[in-house]
């Protein structure tokens, strides 16, 4: 894909730090089991490896399954020198700021610096999205990827009974990817307490928190995280349906 104009330099980081416990694979993460007999990480590494103005692709993923990972990553795109794997941390946050201290030690980062950051396991992201993500950084430190919701929204503070049905109009369903730039990221994480970086788990809360502005990029209702078994066979159908 022909560069386009955004930020000065330009990272995608793959969160692939999932364990399977809700796909009910207890020896593999979800982000490895197969979809048309190639792993799902394959899918989204593809879509972010396509982008030439990407300088590097960080795969992230569970330290005792950085070797595995290599190993499957070289066997689809050979030794391409633009894919890293690297170790995920205990939470998201973590998982994050590993990749911001390894580009921090590799690379001069200017205040323009973004990364992309996606889910390892929503391989049907689009490169329109992903194009919106890169020119959102023109005018923003932060964007996520949303979309509408649909369906009417009930919140029960006790699981019992309704407390409140919030307008939905204005509400929408978060997904992946999520960009920001880097310096920005490091400066409001940083005025974070220790209690709120351990309940700040998504990266547009920190910004909001911090009264920084998110710019919303439109999703689309098939960027679907695959989760749970039955996301599984909704993967093939849409696979089917490409």
């Amino acid at each position: 894909m022909d560069a386009m104009k955004g930020p000065g330099m330009l990272f995608a980081a793959i969160l692939a730090g999932g364990r399977g416990s809700r796909m009910g694979s207890q020896d593999k993460p979800k982000q490895y089991l197969l979809l048309n007999e190639k792993p799902i990480i394959i899918y989204t590494v593809e879509k972010f490896i396509t982008f030439s103005e990407i300088e590097e692709v960080l795969v992230l993923c569970p330290e005792n399954w950085i070797e595995p990972t290599k190993d499957i990553l070289k066997s689809h795109f050979g030794n391409d020198p633009r894919i890293k794997v690297l170790a995920g941390g205990v939470t998201r946050n973590d998982t994050i700021m590993n990749a911001i201290d390894y580009l921090d030690a590799s690379y001069e980062l200017d205040s323009e610096a973004a990364l992309i950051t996606h889910d390892s396991v929503r391989p049907f992201v689009t490169y329109r999205i992903i194009e919106d993500n890169i020119h959102a950084m023109e005018d923003y430190d932060m964007c996520d990827t949303v979309m509408p919701c649909t369906d009417t929204i009930v919140e029960s503070i006790d699981g019992e009974i309704i407390t409140n049905i919030p307008d939905r109009s204005h509400l929408y369903q978060g997904q992946t990817p999520q960009t920001f730039k880097i310096k920005k990221m490091q400066q409001v994480f940083n005025c974070l307490t220790e209690d709120e970086k351990s309940v700040l788990t998504d990266a547009c809360k920190i910004f909001t928190t911090q009264g920084e502005p998110v710019k919303l990029v439109k999703g689309e209702p098939f960027n679907i995280k695959i989760t749970y078994p039955s996301d599984l066979k909704i993967a093939h159908a849409l696979l089917g349906m490409e």
